[in-house]
């Protein structure tokens, strides 16, 4: 069967963000050609902030995403005070990073306990889970991991999506301290669900090694923040310098622009922070976590949820430290004069680096907005996946019927912009 010519055409694979078509052609048992089509990426968000006030600019961008629009508001806040000269205090730098915690806690959660984990136990969806026993309890924990991500968010920064608070240089309100008191008792209520789940995704053994590139800010306490881009290569580039190595490539089927590092496709996400920062992790996640960081540094793609899962305990141990440390006080609010300028922010999001570049003019305008989104750049490293993976299972001699669900693992794992449900994929076979 599978020395013949067939295509597979996936369509409307839903996203988040817009559609994405799927289109793979086998001929004479080989892949020719795997294409991710994604049909409604481009969305005018950088046209939209032209000429938009810069000190407020990051409230328009953080609509991109509702998912993790609390990556977009921090990465554009991090931007304009690069471009003002704005020092944030130490208690707003913790602050972000608590916010940037909570995103991450209740991201990766929804993403691997409500999309992933169904594969693992052959189901459809966490609602084909058994209404009680195992499954059932598997269910509550993993909403309480992800409600403890949201109390987080709501904690420093007002909401859980497009969160009010953050501003260029501090934030608008401060944490009650009864109540970061009380967050740290739930935090500490459901770091053993969050373990449960890290040696579930361990012992799942999905398997898919390719020759990679992996990209993501290197700092010495596993912050989304702060410090330099690093590659896996050994590569160190200063957070100004990173668009200069990135090529912007046009991807004719899709109306994602896709990217590549000095000439090479590469990969940004939560493995990459593993395999170029396992060191740094929280010292309690280092200890508790240990037998499964062996596993890294990685090749194999599927780790990816693996890695979600360790940084949900490291965000978990962080955020539990940060809140019985800090004492919240009111601070003065920072006086900015805006001036033409540009400035540069760089984070890691859920789904890996974000970059933004912005131009303002005299009035503390925006003239100009360059952005380079995680899943844009994941996207060429995602198509030759998809097609070696589709490879390895023709040269199996896997039927044909079982390569769409294989597809959508592998989709999923990369995360992009957060599949939006568990199995979504219709396959019709030429």
């Amino acid at each position: 069967m599978h020395s013949h010519n067939f295509d597979i055409t996936i369509k409307n694979i839903s996203k988040i963000e817009g559609h994405t078509d799927l289109d793979v052609e086998v001929r004479n048992g080989k892949v020719v050609s795997s294409k991710l089509r994604i049909d409604e990426n481009k969305r005018f968000f950088t046209q939209a902030a032209v000429g938009k006030p810069a000190l407020g600019v990051h409230q328009i961008v953080s609509r991109i995403c509702g998912t993790c629009s609390i990556a977009h508001l921090m990465c554009c806040i991090n931007c304009v005070e690069n471009a003002f000269g704005v020092e944030p205090s130490e208690q707003t730098v913790a602050m972000r990073d608590l916010l940037l915690y909570g995103l991450n806690i209740r991201d990766h959660a929804m993403h691997l306990y409500l999309f992933c984990l169904p594969d693992i136990f052959g189901k459809d969806s966490v609602l084909d889970f058994a209404d009680n026993g195992y499954e059932h309890d598997l269910i509550h924990k993993a909403f309480d991991v992800k409600s403890a991500g949201n109390d987080l968010c709501v904690l420093t920064g007002g909401r859980a999506v497009h969160a009010p608070f953050p501003q260029v240089g501090g934030f608008m309100k401060i944490p009650k301290k009864e109540d970061a008191k009380k967050l740290v008792q739930t935090l500490k209520g459901i770091r053993a669900a969050a373990i449960e789940f890290v040696d579930i995704f361990h012992k799942c053994g999905w398997h898919l090694d390719t020759d990679t590139m992996y990209i993501s800010l290197r700092n010495n306490r596993f912050s989304y923040l702060d410090g330099d881009v690093m590659t896996s290569d050994g590569l160190c580039i200063s957070r100004s310098n990173i668009r200069h190595h990135l090529e912007k490539m046009v991807v004719p089927y899709s109306t994602a622009p896709g990217f590549e590092f000095q000439g090479r496709p590469y990969v940004v996400g939560a493995l990459s922070r593993m395999n170029i920062n396992k060191d740094t992790l929280h010292k309690d996640t280092l200890r508790d976590m240990s037998g499964y960081l062996k596993t890294f540094p990685s090749t194999n793609v599927f780790h990816n949820n693996l890695a979600q899962a360790i940084e949900i305990v490291h965000c978990i141990d962080s955020s539990i430290e940060l809140l019985e440390r800090m004492e919240f006080k009111e601070e003065p609010k920072k006086q900015i004069k805006p001036r033409k300028s540009q400035g540069i922010g760089v984070l890691e999001a859920p789904r890996g680096t974000l970059y933004y570049n912005l131009s303002i003019d005299a009035d503390g305008k925006i003239e100009n907005a360059d952005l380079v989104i995680p899943t844009s750049q994941n996207q060429i490293k995602m198509d030759k996946d998809i097609g070696a993976l589709v490879q390895d299972m023709l040269d199996r001699e896997m039927p044909k019927e079982g390569i769409p669900l294989e597809i959508e693992k592998l989709i999923r794992a990369y995360d992009p912009c957060m599949s939006c449900a568990t199995h979504f994929l219709k396959v019709r076979w030429r």
